[in-house]
C-alpha cells in the first residue's frame, strides 16, 4: 500500500475505533462477565465492540481480510487484512480497572504496516503508519531513549507467561537487576512505552491481535521491538529503548 492508501486506512481505523468506545464506555462496570472454553473473561462489550469495528472496516475497505478475537478469520489469500482485539485487558474491564485498550494494525504480507492502540477511558489514542511515524491523540510522540535500566521504569506482562514460554530464570534475572520493574500489564503497558513514561516492556504468550499493532508502532516511534516465537501463533514481545531492549535480551537469555 501507498502512503495515500495507509492515510485512508488510519482514517477508517479511527473511525472503527471510535465506534468501539461508544460500545465499551457505555458498557464498563455495567456488563455481565463471561468465561471462554479457555478460561479467559468475555463481555458483551467484547462482541459489540467487534461487531462495529469489523462493519466498519467492511464498509470502507470491502476486499481485505479480518482476524479478530471474537470472531476469528473473515476472508483469505494473499490481500491485506485487519487484525483487532476490541477489548485487549478484558480481565481488567470486567473489574472495572480503566487501562483497558482497542487494537487494530493493517497487515499486508505477513507484516504490520499500520497499528492503533485506544485508550478510551484516558481518550488517548495512539496511530502510525509505515513511515508515518507515531502519534498520540495527532502529536508526534516517541519512545524513551534512556539505555540505563537503573534509571527506567521497566514493565512486563504476567509472570506465569514467562514459564509458559520457558523464561522464568530470565525474569527472577530482571527482577534482580531491575530496581524499577512494575507490571503495567496488557497493551496499556505498550502505551506506556510508546508516550516514553516506561523505558521499555517484556510481555509473553501473545495472540496476534495482542501484537500487531504494537509491531508497528514500536518502531514508527523511535524504538526496537524484537518479536520471540511462542507456542503456536503466539509470539512474545521485547519493546522500547534500543539500548533497553538489548540489554533486557541479554537478561532474559
Amino acid at each position: 500500500m501507498n502512503a495515500r492508501q495507509l492515510r485512508e486506512a488510519a482514517r477508517s481505523a479511527e473511525a472503527a475505533a471510535d465506534a468501539a468506545r461508544a460500545e465499551t464506555l457505555s458498557r464498563f462496570r455495567a456488563v455481565a462477565v463471561e468465561t471462554k472454553s479457555d478460561g479467559t473473561p468475555v463481555t458483551e462489550a467484547d462482541r459489540a465492540a467487534e461487531r462495529v469495528i469489523r462493519a466498519t472496516l467492511r464498509a470502507a475497505f470491502p476486499d481485505f481480510g479480518i482476524l479478530g478475537e471474537e470472531f476469528g478469520e473473515e476472508g483469505s489469500g494473499e490481500r491485506p487484512y485487519w487484525v483487532v482485539d476490541p477489548i485487549d485487558g478484558t480481565l481488567a474491564f470486567s473489574r472495572g480497572i480503566p487501562l483497558f485498550t482497542t487494537l487494530i494494525a493493517l497487515v499486508e504480507d505477513g507484516e504490520p504496516i499500520l497499528g492503533l492502540i485506544d485508550c478510551p477511558t484516558l481518550d488517548e489514542r495512539y496511530l502510525g503508519w509505515r513511515g508515518g511515524g507515531c502519534r498520540r491523540n495527532g502529536v508526534p510522540t516517541r519512545v524513551s531513549q534512556e539505555a540505563d535500566l537503573a534509571r527506567s521504569i521497566v514493565s512486563h506482562g504476567d509472570p506465569l507467561y514467562f514459564d509458559r514460554c520457558g523464561k522464568r530464570e530470565g525474569f527472577e534475572r530482571m527482577a534482580h537487576s531491575i530496581p524499577r520493574l512494575r507490571g503495567y500489564t496488557d497493551a496499556f503497558g505498550h502505551a506506556q512505552v510508546l508516550s516514553g513514561g516506561v523505558g521499555a516492556m517484556v510481555d509473553f504468550d501473545l495472540h496476534p491481535w495482542d501484537a500487531a499493532a504494537t509491531q508497528i508502532l514500536v518502531p514508527e516511534a523511535g524504538g526496537r521491538c524484537d518479536t520471540l516465537p511462542g507456542p503456536g501463533r503466539k509470539v512474545g514481545l521485547v519493546l522500547g529503548s534500543p539500548a533497553l531492549v538489548e540489554q533486557l535480551l541479554e537478561l532474559l537469555g
